[in-house]
Order: structure tokens, then C-alpha cells, then sequence
């Protein structure tokens, strides 16, 4: 509801100023059947439109002017009459133009461009693959001074637009027809007149503050003096400016100082009158928007208004609309509250962005210490197979950690092969502590001497078997250890005299 008020506001404020006595829904259309045309560039304009010509005292291969205003959506056809004055007398609503208000500046900007193009019969194009067309010569000499770039730049049908002013076919029979009978009659060159607006005081109050408003300003000038003469301005370039309708001493320079330059004093007396009257009217103006600011629609806004004209047609018809009803005139307090309104709509889309970035990021970092785990554990699988292999290549395994739940079966002893023969494995010697080893052993040698005495007849003393019972430590042999209960000592058998090995 906001948006149909602020629109028919500023729409009031350009029927206000009394620059046309049209409404802007006042369009003209054009009555062809275009499957019944045999020649597309020989076709002849209706008797309605000759008729028209006749009441308005306009001979048929006069001269043209085309003039476009970007914010109405609106391509005027003006034609001279017999007093060289140009009267409007074709008014076309244009399908399609794209970007937003204010001039073409680079290839690709996809802007429709603004400003004073003069267009030459080399310029019509019958053949082009928009029906036809009309190139506007952009880049023209001022575009260039100013480093403007871009190519083929048209007036042409299909309303289809990306940089370009497209018309319907039919609009675009009855353009080309014009120019065509214009050339025919003399005329060598068209002037082009693109505004992005009528120039009016209301209308330049209500974009006072857009980024585009010098250059429109230095457009003014040269829709001033089209108002007052009633005639297209001659238009030269110099300093990178548009200059309209001077007299001077020396040729003008598109991007060199300008020369010494006059305006002609009767055009010069009806601008004083023209910029008095001007002046009064801006003043009323910029004090009915005090507080205000004309908030531009982009192209998609515009677009979104005329949706409903592309059901039922094919997808190259691409209606865009004007600018004055998809545009919204907003106070500062609306403006400010929108703005913050934009700012916290995107703070949360990078707060989205930013936890869905960290949240992909963690994903890679926990697949990737994954990897290095795996990688890891079949590391450690292949070290471990590796080493079984070595152990087994030479001729052991690997002997396990200790582990107290584990038993180890012991492997028999292998008996000498000295001692495969014996029928029974000799059992082990008992073993005995070391003290009582040494008594026994003393006791034994003591018997064996009162053995070897008696069979000898030699009477033994008391003497010499206390001797023969003595420690070997006694008798000057290694000392004998403590008695430790913790070592045992295998017991030997006493080896026999060996004068007694034959005794059994």
C-alpha cells in the first residue's frame, strides 16, 4: 500500500509541472498486423498517421528528432513542420530498458545509455535479429572524452534489452519508417535526445540526491534550449562537457579547454526569462520534498510490476516497466530505519555463513585426523607383521611380553647322544646344603681311611680320623660359605680307592 502511494505522489508531481498535456498512460499504438507486412523496411506509415501530419501542418519526409525518458519508460518521435519548429507526433511506451537512471559508463554495465547521439542512415540496420533496429552510436564524442566503452547499442524490437532501448515489433516498423522518410527527404543526420527524466523543476528537486545529479544538470541545459527553440540543439563537446548551441572563434576539442564561446542573444534573453521562471519552481519544489528522498528501483523491481505481461508469450519478452511506479519517495526517519533493517538482515546472513563455514571446517579437520588415525593403525600393523616375519626368518619367534595370565609350557632338555642308549634318564642329585654336604663328605673320607688302614693292618688313631673329618677349609681348601637355606648343593657319591675298582 506504501509503495502505490509514494508512486502515485511522485507520478502527481510530474503531471504537475505542466510539461505535457498527456497523462502518462496516454500511449500511442500502433494498428498493424506484422504477418501481413511483405517488407519490413518498405513499409508505409497509415493514413491515420498521415492524417495527423496534415492537421499539424507536416509535410510526410520532414526531418525527426527521437527523445527517450528512462524514468516514464517513453520514446517521443518529434517531426518539424513547415515553420522548422518540431512538434511530438508519435508517443511510445518502451517494453524494455535496462539498468537504472544515469549514463552508461563501461561494457557490461548493462546500462541503457543517456545523452545526445546523432544517428545517420549507415546506423539502420534492416537485418538485425531484434526485427530491426537502430544503432545510437554509442560511445559518441562525449562518451569517449570521458572513457565510456561499449558496442551496438540499439533502438530495436523483440522487447528483450541488455543495454539497449527495445520497443515492440510493430512500435518498431512505424520508428523505422520515420527515420526512413526522413532520410529520404534530406535530413543526414537524427538527433537522439536520451534523458533519464523530463528536466523539469520537480522532477530534478526529487533526485537531487543522486550520485548522477552534475551530469544530469549539464543535460538540462540542452533540454532548456530544446524547450525554448522548439528545435534540436547543435551539441559539441570540449573539457569532457556538453556544450549547446555556441558560437566560437575556433573548432571545439572533445577533451581540450574550451575556446572562447557566445550564446546567441535572442536565445540568450529567453533562457534569462526560462532560468527566472526555473528557479521559482525549484525553490517550491525542494521545499514540498524537504525530508524526503527518491529511493530508484533497480531493474529486478521493475520487472516485478509488469509480471503478469509475460504470461502466455515466449521467454525473449522481457517487459521491465517505469521507474515511477516501481520507485519509492521515503523520508530520512523511513530511510534510516530501513538501512538498519538491512544491515541486521545481513549481519545474519554472515553470522549464517560464518557457523556453516566453521561447521564444514570441523568436518574436514575431524576427517582428516580420521585419516591420520587409520593411517597410523595400518602402520603399526605392518611394523608388527614385519617384525614377525624377521623373527621367523631367523628361526625364532618374537618372545611375547610377560603377561602373569599366560602359562609357558617348558620344553623338555634333549639328552646327549653319548646317552641315547640309556633306557631311563638319570634322575637329578638330590641337593643339600652346603655345611651338611661338607660333613658328610668328611664323614665319608674319614670311613674310607679306617678302611683303607684296616685292610692295610695299620691300627687307625683317634688322630687321624678327626683329620680325615676336618673341613676341606682345615685342611687349606677354599673356605666354606655360611650355610644358606636359600642354596642347595647336589650331593655327591665318593669316588672308591682305586685300589679298589674290581670290587663290585
Amino acid at each position: 500500500m506504501r509503495l502505490t502511494v509514494l508512486a502515485a505522489v511522485s507520478l502527481l508531481a510530474v503531471v504537475t509541472a505542466g510539461c505535457t498535456n498527456e497523462t502518462l498512460d496516454s500511449f500511442d499504438k500502433v494498428d498493424v498486423d506484422i504477418s501481413k507486412v511483405s517488407s519490413k523496411t518498405g513499409y508505409q506509415l497509415s493514413p491515420a498517421v498521415l492524417t495527423k501530419f496534415s492537421r499539424m501542418n507536416i509535410d510526410r519526409s520532414s526531418p525527426i528528432m527521437l527523445r527517450i525518458l528512462k524514468e516514464e519508460g517513453r520514446l517521443e518521435v518529434w517531426k518539424a513542420d513547415r515553420s522548422n519548429r518540431f512538434q511530438m507526433v508519435r508517443n511510445y511506451k518502451i517494453c524494455a530498458w535496462s539498468g537504472k537512471l544515469g549514463p552508461k559508463t563501461k561494457e557490461g554495465d548493462r546500462q541503457a545509455p543517456e545523452g545526445f547521439y546523432p544517428l545517420s542512415r549507415g546506423q539502420m540496420n534492416p537485418n538485425s535479429s531484434y526485427y530491426l533496429a537502430i544503432n545510437t552510436g554509442f560511445p559518441n564524442t562525449y562518451d569517449r572524452a570521458n572513457k565510456a566503452s561499449g558496442t551496438n547499442l540499439m533502438i530495436h524490437g523483440a522487447c528483450s534489452s541488455s543495454g539497449c532501448y527495445s520497443m515492440t515489433d510493430e512500435q518498431m516498423l512505424e520508428i523505422f519508417a520515420f527515420a526512413r522518410d526522413a532520410f529520404d527527404g534530406g535530413q543526414k543526420t537524427i538527433q537522439l535526445q536520451a534523458f533519464p527524466f523530463r528536466m523539469t523543476a520537480e522532477n530534478m528537486a526529487r533526485h537531487r540526491d543522486n550520485p548522477n545529479i552534475e551530469f544530469w544538470k549539464m543535460l538540462k541545459v540542452g533540454w532548456d534550449h530544446f524547450e525554448i527553440t522548439k528545435r534540436p540543439p547543435e551539441v559539441n563537446v570540449c573539457e569532457g562537457k556538453y556544450v549547446f548551441n555556441q558560437q566560437a572563434d575556433k573548432p571545439f576539442s572533445p577533451a581540450g579547454a574550451c575556446p572562447a564561446m557566445t550564446t546567441p542573444s535572442s536565445l540568450e534573453v529567453a533562457l534569462s526569462s526560462y532560468n527566472k521562471t526555473y528557479a521559482t519552481a525549484y525553490a517550491k519544489a525542494m521545499s514540498k520534498y524537504q525530508g524526503t528522498v527518491w529511493v530508484e528501483p533497480s531493474e529486478a523491481q521493475r520487472k516485478a510490476i509488469v509480471a503478469d505481461q509475460r504470461k502466455g508469450r515466449e521467454l525473449a519478452y522481457a517487459p521491465t516497466g517505469n521507474s515511477l511506479d516501481a520507485g519509492k519517495l521515503m523520508t530520512e526517519r523511513e530511510i534510516e530505519a530501513q538501512k538498519r533493517k538491512a544491515e541486521e538482515a545481513e549481519k545474519r546472513k554472515l553470522e549464517a555463513e560464518e557457523r556453516a563455514r566453521q561447521a564444514v571446517e570441523q568436518a574436514r579437520l575431524d576427517a582428516e585426523q580420521k585419516k591420520v588415525k587409520e593411517a597410523q593403525d595400518l602402520a603399526a600393523d605392518v611394523a608388527a607383521e614385519k617384525a614377525q616375519k624377521q623373527a621367523r626368518g631367523a628361526g625364532a619367534l618374537p618372545v611375547p611380553e610377560e603377561n602373569p595370565g599366560v602359562t609357558v609350557a617348558e620344553k623338555p632338555e634333549k639328552k646327549p647322544f653319548w646317552k641315547l642308549w640309556t633306557a631311563k634318564e638319570e634322575q637329578p642329585a638330590k641337593a643339600v646344603p652346603v655345611a651338611e654336604a661338607s660333613q658328610q663328605a668328611g664323614e665319608a673320607k674319614a670311613g674310607a681311611v679306617q678302611q683303607a688302614q684296616k685292610d692295610a693292618g695299620i691300627p687307625a688313631t683317634a688322630a687321624s680320623v678327626e683329620k680325615a673329618k676336618k673341613p676341606a677349609d682345615a685342611a687349606g681348601a677354599q673356605p666354606v660359605p655360611e650355610e644358606n637355606s636359600a642354596v642347595e648343593v647336589v650331593e655327591q657319591t665318593p669316588k672308591k680307592p682305586f685300589w679298589k675298582f674290581w670290587q663290585k
